[in-house]
């Protein structure tokens, strides 16, 4: 075990306040200066991470203690940050928001109690002077465990105003404010029904980054933020858990889909995969006419499909090529928009109905609004590959569409429920032959059976095919 590993959490009072911005100019800068920076997300996100992902050259991780064992989340991290120099980790929502109303996990606070990380409070400021004090006061001492060490202020609107936050602040926490950012409508980030608009979709995100780290070195005490970082103490003892074991020498060839429409995979998921022994090949559903050759599975990931259903219902090669492996018994796997490629069709926002693979007798409409959010529990209705009836699988839901049109046939496989809000249960999950998908996304640390099955599944298709 590593020591020293410098790391710092950038926490907030609420959602919109500017940490994914902050936190993406922070390691944008510091990758500039010389710095590796090890990004981390807190939370389920998958469009988050792509920002810290472009800005530091690093592969944003997700570490999220709802979803994830504590020891799984510490050998994560461990694994991640010991070959960088300092250790970015960008919260969610605002610092104490998790699981429940009486359940810290899943938040900010208690990750940085486990993986023992400094905090920064980021404030929006922009309608308040004196009373920014009071809720710095209330955010240091709501759990004193949590280590906050600093304060920077956002959105300020004028020199004068953040002279006054600032003595207000400092005076009456005892604890230094480390910046104050000017109000800039420059900086806005692009969003839209998911969240932010994903990174690698904006050929000028670069140039964006760059241009913000000059006025955040200008609004910052970048040493002092240093030495905050450095002064994080050793991580406790773990077991490991997740690559505990050595790595496979061989396994099964899996295509996973990845374009404009299907990217959204924790990193840690396709590592374990790899590590598994899985040869994994990446595929375009929109612009590949084939499958890879030598593959003896499919993995599908969300994404946004219905931004490009027209694309995907008009490549109608790769459309029947999936069909097909899925009539052979190929095992394949849909997450959320995954199962919307592998249903008879995407109705868009517009109305507009596109066709897909067809494997999921029912077919995917968007909504205007959330259908589902938050953390589930699942337990199996009957035997798959996925697991035998009656085990559990921990996962988080987020989407906006819903399906519709279900044969009889097609009986869901998933009965989900939410902690502590049975009025939230859902049914989830279709198993058409080895062919399972569902709106449910699974982090593998959280429950290595349904990852190992997977492979299983594969590898014996593979014998069966030879």
């Amino acid at each position: 075990m590593k020591n020293h590993l410098p790391r710092l959490t950038i926490g907030a009072a609420t959602s919109g306040t500017g940490k994914t911005l902050l936190t993406s100019l922070l390691g944008r800068l510091l990758s500039k200066k010389g710095y590796a920076v090890q990004p981390f997300k807190c939370g389920p996100d998958y469009i988050d991470p792509s920002y810290h992902s472009v800005a530091t050259g690093n592969i944003c991780r997700n570490l999220d203690t709802r979803l994830i064992p504590e020891n799984a989340v510490l050998e994560l991290f461990e694994r991640q940050a010991a070959g960088a120099d300092i250790s970015l980790i960008e919260g969610v929502m605002g610092l104490y928001d998790g699981a429940g109303a009486l359940d810290e996990r899943g938040s900010t606070a208690h990750l940085s109690k486990l993986i023992k990380s400094p905090v920064i409070l980021l404030m929006d400021v922009s309608s308040m002077a004196r009373s920014a004090a009071a809720i710095a006061l209330g955010y240091r001492d709501f759990d004193p465990d949590v280590n906050v060490a600093g304060f920077i202020l956002n959105r300020v609107a004028s020199p004068r105003h953040e002279q006054i936050v600032r003595a207000a602040v400092e005076d009456c926490t005892g604890l230094p404010v480390l910046g104050a950012i000017p109000r800039n409508s420059t900086f806005a980030m692009p969003e839209r029904h998911l969240g932010l608009v994903p990174a690698w979709e904006d050929d000028e995100i670069l140039r964006f980054l760059d241009s913000g780290t000059a006025l955040l070195e200008e609004s910052i005490d970048l040493e002092a933020i240093l030495r905050i970082a450095r002064s994080a103490g050793a991580l406790q003892d773990y077991q490991p858990t997740v690559f505990n074991t050595e790595p496979a020498v061989s396994g099964p060839g899996i295509a996973y889909a990845y374009d404009r429409a299907f990217h959204f995979y924790y990193e840690d998921n396709l590592d374990l995969l790899r590590h598994k022994g899985a040869r994994l090949v990446p595929f375009s559903p929109i612009n590949d006419e084939q499958l890879p050759v030598d593959i003896s599975g499919i993995y599908i990931g969300g994404g946004y499909p219905e931004l490009s259903a027209a694309e995907l219902s008009s490549n109608k090669a790769m459309l029947s090529a999936v069909k097909k492996a899925s009539s052979k018994g190929m095992p394949i796997w849909g997450e959320c928009g995954g199962l919307m490629y592998l249903s008879e069709g995407i109705t868009g926002f517009n109305g507009e109905t596109h066709a897909m693979a067809g494997i999921i007798p029912g077919r995917a409409i968007m909504k205007k609004g959330l259908r589902a959010l938050g953390y589930y529990t699942g337990k199996l209705r009957a035997d798959s590959w996925m697991g035998t009836a009656g085990d559990e699988i921990i996962g988080h839901v987020f989407h906006w569409s819903k399906m519709t049109d279900i044969a009889p046939s097609a009986l869901y496989q998933l009965k989900l429920k939410k902690d502590n809000d049975p009025a939230a249960d859902l049914e989830d999950g279709f198993c058409i032959g080895n062919t399972w998908a569902g709106y449910m996304h699974i982090h593998f640390a959280s429950n290595h059976k349904p990852v190992d099955n997977f492979i299983k599944a594969c590898l014996k298709w593979q014998g069966d095919k030879s």
